[in-house]
């Protein structure tokens, strides 16, 4: 962007990414100066070479169905040799009360909530959610605003990233919400990786209801009720397997 744009991050003056990040709820607003510019090697494209490469699948599920996709895929990434995935999901933003009434289960305690400043650590990153009007749910859309500092610093520049997601029906808008979270990884520098149809003859299944699409793996979840059959759950494996080749690949390179 040019001279006055906005977007630029700091090299001469930046504070550390904190533990603590920049609020979910409020993100404080961060000054810009016209003659800043990157510092690349203080960025994550600096080549490192981990004992084991990392892959965050990072979900928000209220009803379970986005949660039944990262575990499937969750084997996928640790299928392949030499990369590692681990589950997180983001924070809640409702009450207790108003998910009681919303008839949510309860959250699975062994899956730990992540902080942005976490991101840093990891070498990709799958990011699934459920849809509300054909964006990301509220809850993941809070969690991507509190990753202001990492996005000052451009912490997660040249990361490669996908999506997943849950609609209620086939015109929930599966392929529109990826196309709406895009624009968090495009200002983050990011690297969208969409599945494509590498899933082959899954992909063109049409005997039953299936979810999922070139842009990553999904679930039809209906009024709630209805669970991932066996062809979304195995889409979602598999993406989790071709995002750790694609990191692996980037690693060695």
């Amino acid at each position: 962007m040019g001279k006055g744009g906005g977007c630029v991050p700091s090299k001469t003056k930046q504070p550390p990414v904190s533990d603590d990040p920049v609020s979910s709820q409020e993100a404080a607003p961060i000054p810009v100066h016209d003659d800043e510019t990157i510092d690349v090697a203080t960025t994550s494209l600096e080549p490192r070479i981990p004992s084991k490469l990392k892959i965050f699948i990072v979900f928000y599920s209220m009803y379970g169905h986005v949660e039944g996709l990262a575990k499937r895929m969750k084997k996928g990434v640790d299928g392949v040799e030499g990369v590692q995935a681990f589950l997180y999901r983001v924070a809640e933003t409702l009450s207790d009360d108003v998910l009681m009434k919303m008839k949510a289960p309860g959250k699975d305690v062994g899956i730990p909530e992540i902080t942005a400043a976490e991101l840093v650590n990891a070498d990709g990153v799958l990011f699934g959610f459920p849809t509300r009007y054909g964006c990301m749910a509220a809850q993941m859309k809070s969690f991507f605003d509190s990753t202001g500092q990492l996005w000052k610093e451009q912490k997660l520049a040249g990361k490669p990233a996908g999506f997943f997601v849950s609609t209620g029906t086939q015109g929930g808008g599966q392929e529109t919400t990826a196309w709406t979270a895009i624009t968090q990884l495009t200002h983050h520098g990011m690297l969208f990786v969409p599945v494509g149809y590498t899933f082959g003859a899954g992909m063109f299944k049409m005997d039953t209801v299936r979810g999922g699409s070139p842009y990553g793996a999904g679930v039809y979840a209906g009024d709630g009720s209805r669970e991932a059959n066996e062809t979304e759950l195995a889409l979602a494996e598999h993406q989790g397997k071709y995002m750790a080749t694609i990191v692996k690949r980037l690693a060695q390179t």
